[in-house]
């Protein structure tokens, strides 16, 4: 009987002070996965997506973590190399998952993404791809609900660089480049796309697998069909490879060169000769100086030398798509006051899914593409004697942005 009225009297005490075994169990501390091919033939660009994700969770920290109903939660970023390997990526994933990971983002290699997507939909988690993922993916019923893609698809880049080279650059015939697989064949079908919309034509067309070394074969066919401009799919080590070959030849003087996507980790490999005069567009280029909306440019400069005193240089392009997509995934958390994949999908949705980044506003439309006011800045490559220091790589010439270069919700199926 004694001890009967003890527990009685214990639990009467804990429910005057507020406990309960629920609340007890909430976190102080949590972890979220950083996958990326941090080894192989991506991993120049994965240490740069590492470095945004880090920051992100350092910023988090630093405000003595994320607000949730019960108090401060920090986080720890867990990170792991995926090696650009689906079966090495899935096997690492699930070990997050066990871990007790809250989220988890990374991948430079697409089909790994569209991989660790497929689990997703079975098994919820809040999950931020950090690359260009193919714009199949984002076919209505491919994306998982708690999915989240803070870039673009390829078809994207290509619309953009179709657009910038016909409508901004005022080049009609254009000899398109393609690369040898869906990231190449859905920038060609965008370019084309623009192309078709804003009176461009296309006067010759080839594609090369990832990896080609030696372009001269097709460069001398480009050099045949006289363009206005060579746009190119080509990214990465492929893009240093094409670009040298592209100076070397000298064909920057019969025509423009657009190479569609780029990083700083790709204009530093080159010499600045070959850079120079070279279109492209760049996700997110630091020195906004000179950009018109100076809010943007502040936002720029103010994120820029955050990542300075970190890691001593600008912040790349894929480092900001990292950046970005964890601090959405925080701020899914925060919104939701919960960690359960349902509730942070319905907090990032809620309001039209309206939210802010360091390069302009943007919202996550139906198909969870993030659509930026600025999803890319038109940049042009400068010469050595341009330059004011090593970093200093590009012109801002203009941008491209909002619902219009991207794929049509119907065009996905919705």
């Amino acid at each position: 009987m004694k001890m009967r009225w003890a527990f009685a009297a214990l639990f009467a005490l804990c429910s005057m002070v507020g406990f309960s075994p629920a609340k007890a169990a909430e976190p102080t501390k949590i972890k979220v996965g950083i996958l990326l091919p941090l080894t192989g033939p991506f991993a120049a660009v994965a240490e740069t997506q590492k470095q945004g994700a880090l920051l992100a969770v350092d910023v988090i920290n630093k405000k003595g973590g994320l607000n949730m109903p019960w108090g401060k939660v920090t986080v720890e970023g867990v990170v792991d190399d995926d090696e650009a390997k689906l079966d090495v990526g899935v096997r690492r994933y699930r070990y997050l998952v066990s871990e007790g990971v809250k989220g988890v983002g990374g991948q430079t290699w697409s089909p790994l993404a569209y991989a660790i997507n497929a689990i997703v939909s079975k098994d919820p988690m809040p999950y931020f791809p950090v690359c260009v993922m193919a714009k199949d993916a984002f076919m209505k019923g491919k994306l998982a609900d708690s999915s989240f893609a803070a870039a673009y698809s390829p078809w994207t880049v290509g619309y953009m660089a179709g657009k910038a080279a016909v409508q901004t650059l005022g080049k009609k015939k254009i000899f398109f480049l393609a690369r040898s697989d869906s990231w190449g064949w859905d920038m060609r079908d965008g370019a084309y796309a623009a192309a078709k919309e804003f009176g461009g034509t296309i006067v010759g067309y080839d594609e090369a697998s990832l990896g080609t070394a030696d372009f001269t074969t097709i460069l001398q066919k480009v050099k045949a069909a006289k363009p206005d401009v060579l746009i190119a799919a080509q990214f990465a080590a492929d893009s240093v490879a094409l670009l040298k070959q592209v100076s070397q030849m000298g064909l920057g003087k019969e025509m423009t060169i657009f190479n569609a996507f780029i990083t700083n980790v790709v204009a530093k490999g080159l010499p600045p000769e070959a850079l120079q005069g070279v279109y492209a567009m760049h996700y997110f280029y630091y020195d906004l100086s000179g950009f018109p909306d100076k809010a943007v440019a502040k936002s720029a400069q103010e994120f820029t030398e955050l990542f300075r005193a970190k890691y001593n240089t600008p912040p790349d392009a894929y480092a900001t798509i990292a950046y970005v997509a964890y601090m959405e995934m925080f701020r899914g958390f925060e919104a939701a006051k919960s960690f359960d994949p349902k509730k942070v999908s319905a907090a990032l949705m809620a309001d039209g899914g309206k939210f802010d980044t360091v390069k302009g506003p943007a919202n996550w439309r139906q198909d969870h593409s993030a659509a930026y006011k600025y999803a890319a800045f038109l940049v042009k490559g400068k010469g050595a004697a341009e330059r004011k220091n090593e970093w200093d790589l590009f012109t801002v010439e203009g941008s491209m942005g909002g619902e219009s270069v991207l794929p049509t919700l119907k065009s996905l199926g919705y």
